[in-house]
């Protein structure tokens, strides 16, 4: 069976806010499936912000998953995503995923990864997906040689040279920003 993949998320924390975005893309063996797929969603009235990469089902499964424990610890983004992982390592089930996640609220960036592992990404910029080395690139470069830029304009335009690059990126970009 042919699975859907491939996309393009980034999260920057900038000047003291966070912006979380991805382009539209999924991708199924060599054709394009869908060019408006909604990767980001918001969580928790806002106040958290997340974006997948991988089958879309199984980032569904997560994300159902990562909202039971958001309510399990009073909202902790840090602490749920560390308990998703936990039961990721642990639970036969949830180890077949193939999927990674970004969540961000106001004060930080989080990646979930399909080895259970949480991590606290480098230079405040979280990418995952087939176009996140090129987004990453763009981002740390916007941060040192254009820090006038919100993190906001930083992610379109990091998306913006990701999806001119990346033949799995398009330029269709959904970007939140955790209230």
């Amino acid at each position: 069976m042919t699975k859907i993949r491939s996309t393009t998320v980034l999260g920057i924390y900038h000047n003291g806010e966070v912006a979380l975005g991805a382009d539209g893309q999924a991708t199924m063996d060599k054709y394009i499936a869908k060019s408006n797929v909604r990767k980001i969603r918001k969580l928790q009235d806002g106040k958290i912000v997340t974006g997948f990469a991988g089958s879309t089902a199984d980032a569904f499964t997560l994300l159902e998953r990562f909202e039971e424990k958001l309510g399990a610890y009073s909202n902790n983004m840090k602490r749920a995503a560390i308990e998703l992982a936990k039961d990721w390592r642990k639970d036969q089930y949830l180890r077949k995923l193939e999927a990674m996640m970004v969540v961000a609220n106001k004060e930080e960036l989080l990646i979930i990864s399909g080895t259970g592992d949480v991590l606290e990404p480098d230079y405040q910029i979280a990418a995952i997906g087939s176009g996140s080395t090129y987004a990453q690139s763009a981002a740390l470069a916007l941060k040192k040689h254009a820090p006038h830029l919100t993190a906001e304009e930083m992610v379109r335009e990091a998306l913006t040279i990701a999806a001119d690059i990346c033949i799995y990126t398009n330029h269709n970009f959904i970007i939140e920003k955790p209230n």
